[in-house]
C-alpha cells in the first residue's frame, strides 16, 4: 500500500461510526435504540467504503430548532424556564418554534442526550405539559446525588440548548382512557404516588386540582414519614406511611368499581415488584402496563 492509499484508508477509518457505550443506552426499550442507529450507520459506512463513494454516508445531525421530532436524530431545544419544585426535582420548559406543538400521544416519551466528564449519556423522560400546548413543552426531572444525568441537568440554566429525539412508547391512548380533558370521559382514576416525604411531593397544586374531578382520587405513600399530624388536613385521609405493599395494592384493586387497568412508572426494581403485586391481586398481564 503506497502513501496515498494509506492516507485514503486513514480518512475512511476516521469516518467510521463509533460504537456507543453502555451509558448511552437509556434502557427504555426505544426503537431505534442507539445501538440500532450505530449498526445502521456502520452498514452505510461499509457500503460507502466498498464503493469508494462518500456521498452514500449520512449527513450531519440537525442543530436547529425542529419542525418535527425524529426518533433517529437528536434535535436542539432551548430551555426557556427552569423551576425547582423540591430539593431534587425540576420542572423545565423547552421552547418550540412559533405556535407549534410537540405532537406526542399520552404515554409517549423522549430521550435526552447529556455529556458529563466526556461521557455521553442518554435517559428517557415523559413530557408533563398538555398535549395541545403551543410553543413549548415541559418535562419533570428528578435528580439523584450519584446520577450522571442529574449532574448534567443541575448545570442547566435558561437559554441553554439541549438535545432530544423521539417520540417513543408503546402505550396507545384510546377514547375513554384519558380523563379530565374530556368531559364525556367516564374513566375513573386512582393515582397512587410514592414519595419519601410530604415535602418531596411535586406538582401538589396540579394534583389537588385533578382530585377535584368526580372521577379522580389521589393517594400518597410516604416511606420516611410516620405521623399524620405532621401533614395538612387535606392530605391526612389519603396518605399512608411506609411502602406500597401487597396488602395496599390488594386494597386499591379491590376498591375499583370496574375491572382496573394499572399503569406503573418507576425504577426497574419498583416496576418489577409492582407487577408481581398486581398479578397477586388478580390482574392479568394484559391489565397493566409498565413504563
Amino acid at each position: 500500500m503506497d502513501e496515498k492509499e494509506e492516507e485514503e484508508e486513514d480518512a475512511w477509518l476516521q469516518l467510521r461510526p463509533v460504537e456507543p457505550l453502555p451509558s448511552q443506552c437509556c434502557g427504555s426499550g426505544c426503537s431505534p435504540c442507539v445501538f440500532d442507529l450505530y449498526h445502521r450507520e456502520l452498514a452505510m459506512w461499509e457500503a460507502a467504503r466498498a464503493s469508494n463513494d462518500r456521498s452514500l454516508l449520512s449527513g450531519e445531525e440537525s442543530q436547529s430548532c425542529p419542525s418535527k421530532l425524529s426518533p433517529e436524530t437528536f434535535l436542539a431545544f432551548r430551555i426557556s424556564a427552569m423551576d425547582k419544585l423540591t430539593k431534587d426535582t425540576y420542572r423545565v420548559r423547552f421552547a418550540l418554534p412559533g405556535n407549534s406543538r410537540l405532537g406526542l400521544r399520552p404515554g409517549q416519551h423522549l430521550v435526552l442526550r447529556g455529556k458529563v466528564d466526556d461521557l455521553e449519556i442518554q435517559r428517557a423522560y415523559t413530557p408533563i405539559s398538555p398535549a395541545n400546548a403551543e410553543g413549548y413543552f415541559e418535562v419533570l426531572i428528578k435528580c439523584y446525588e450519584t446520577g450522571l444525568m442529574s449532574r448534567y441537568v443541575e448545570s442547566w440554566s435558561a437559554g441553554d440548548t439541549t438535545f432530544w429525539r423521539g417520540p417513543f412508547g408503546d402505550f396507545i391512548y384510546k377514547p375513554n382512557q384519558s380523563i379530565t380533558d374530556n368531559a364525556e370521559d367516564e374513566t375513573f382514576v386512582t393515582l397512587a404516588g410514592c414519595f419519601k416525604t410530604f415535602e418531596g411531593i411535586y406538582l401538589k397544586t396540579f394534583l389537588q386540582e385533578q382530585a377535584r374531578f368526580w372521577n379522580v382520587r389521589t393517594f400518597f405513600v410516604l416511606s420516611q414519614e410516620k405521623s399524620p399530624e405532621s401533614l395538612p388536613w387535606s392530605y391526612r385521609e389519603k396518605t399512608r406511611f411506609g411502602r406500597l405493599t401487597q396488602d395496599l395494592i390488594q386494597e386499591l384493586v379491590g376498591s375499583c368499581r370496574r375491572k382496573p387497568f394499572a399503569l406503573v412508572c418507576g425504577s426497574a426494581e419498583f416496576t418489577e415488584d409492582m407487577a408481581r403485586c398486581l398479578r397477586c391481586a388478580g390482574l392479568a398481564e394484559d391489565s397493566y402496563f409498565l413504563f
